[in-house]
This record gives C-alpha cells, structure tokens and sequence, in this order.
C-alpha cells in the first residue's frame, strides 16, 4: 500500500525522517524556496511556486493548470516503494489539495467521495484548496466529482498549522 504523508513546513524534516519517505512534494508561495531534507536525493523532490488562492491577486500566483500538471507529473513518477511527504506552508490547503489530487491520479477507479471521507478522518484541519481541486477534476476527466466531494467534507476545522498526518492511497 502506498502512504503519503501531509505536514506543514515548520515539521518537513521530522516528517521526512520519522517516515523514511524517498520523495517530497513542496508547494509554496514564490520566491520561497524551503531547503530539501537532507535525506532527500534531488530528483527526488519537487517544488511547485504557487500561492493559498483561489482567486486572482495582486502580488499572488494563482493556481493554474501547469501547477497542477507539475502535481501530477511528480506523483505519477513516484515508484511508491517509499512514502511521500507533502507539504507547504501550513499543511492545511495547498498540500491537503495535493494529496487528494494524488489519490485520484495513482487510483483512477477510486471513488473520489470515499477519497475525501478518508482525507477529513486522516485530517480534521484539512481544507484542499477548491481551485488545485477545480483544475485536477477537469485533468483527470473526472466530471466535478472530486470538486463534489470537497464541497460535501467542507471547511475543516480552524488551525494555525494542520497536524502531520498519513492518508492511504490504497
């Protein structure tokens, strides 16, 4: 079974070594460029510039296609020997959205409902970003059933930083 691993910055480098992952997924807002974990070998790790938006903003960069294909081509690449850690600034919108995108891509037949159902359980702070959610439905022809099943599990729960937390991808 593949895991993936969701965490804010703050907890990359504990995350990393408590999971032996071989691969991270970083989204942050640019020019930021968080250092990749040591243990980490650099083809190995990507990082998608992108801000915590879902509408255009000054100063901001909004989630858009390429963004989301980053996503996907990183995750479709991962030989899932390992876990993957995913995170960005607080663990919460831009990675929780991330990982939901991976489950739906690694696990086409996967109900896109029960996907989320697993998210919320794994993640009570977890509120996926709804424009990566909106971009990847349309990529992976999935109908606006995964935007569907984001809007039925709804906001999460109010946090500074989500908890490190594993979501299963079956």
């Amino acid at each position: 079974m593949s895991t993936l691993h969701v965490c804010p910055l703050s907890r990359l480098t504990e995350t990393v070594a408590a999971t032996g992952a071989s691969h991270v997924l970083t989204l942050v807002t640019p020019p930021a460029t968080p250092t990749r974990p040591a243990s980490i070998a650099e083809g190995c790790h990507a990082v998608v510039g992108v801000s915590d938006i879902a509408v255009a903003t000054d100063g901001y960069v909004l989630p858009a296609e390429d963004h989301v294909r980053a996503i996907l081509d990183f995750v479709t690449s991962w030989p899932r020997e390992n876990p993957m850690v995913i995170h960005c600034y607080a663990g919460i919108s831009r990675s929780t959205a991330a990982a939901y995108i991976a489950a739906c891509a690694l696990d086409p037949a996967r109900d896109e409902m029960e996907a989320a159902a697993s998210l919320r359980l794994a993640s009570p702070s977890a509120t996926p970003n709804r424009l990566f959610v909106e971009i990847a439905d349309r990529l992976l022809g999935r109908d606006g059933r995964m935007v569907a099943a984001i809007a039925a599990i709804g906001r999460g729960a109010d946090a500074f930083e989500g908890v490190p937390f594993r979501y299963e991808l079956g």
